[in-house]
């Protein structure tokens, strides 16, 4: 039953969304990453995107991403954030497999953090972004 199952507390992988610029189109690009800070590889990572606003009552598609494997002490691009959903709610869904055990956790960058004035350094990407852990 769903009592039985025991989901282990995540640690050590983060979501990122960092401001970088696009060599090809010649812009500035927000995108979002998953950094896996482990000493293990992730396997069979998936993440599920959504963005929010409660007040005005919108919603975006529900973005899924699979990525089969993610080494340890690396991270990956998951999707590029377009200017309007920076401007919402975003939270990111993670589901991934470490050993034989199964992990979950939902990250949320919540509404009017996504902004240049909150951008730090992000030590694994060598990166300025928002870190949520």
């Amino acid at each position: 039953m769903k009592k039985d199952l025991q989901i282990p507390e995540v640690t050590e992988v983060f979501m990122a969304i960092v401001k970088e610029y696009n060599e090809i189109f010649h812009c500035d690009d927000w995108n979002a990453y998953i950094i896996n800070n482990k000493e293990v590889d992730l396997e069979m990572v998936l993440v599920v995107s959504k963005g929010y606003d409660e007040d005005q009552l919108i919603e975006t598609s529900l973005l899924r991403h699979k990525i089969e494997k993610l080494p340890a002490k690396s991270f990956a691009k998951v999707e590029l954030m377009q200017e309007d959903v920076l401007k919402l709610s975003n939270f990111f869904n993670v589901t991934f497999f470490e050993g034989n055990a199964m992990f979950d956790k939902k990250y949320l960058f919540e509404k009017g953090t996504l902004k240049e004035g909150a951008l730090r350094m992000i030590p694994l990407l060598n990166k300025k972004g928002i870190l949520v852990k």
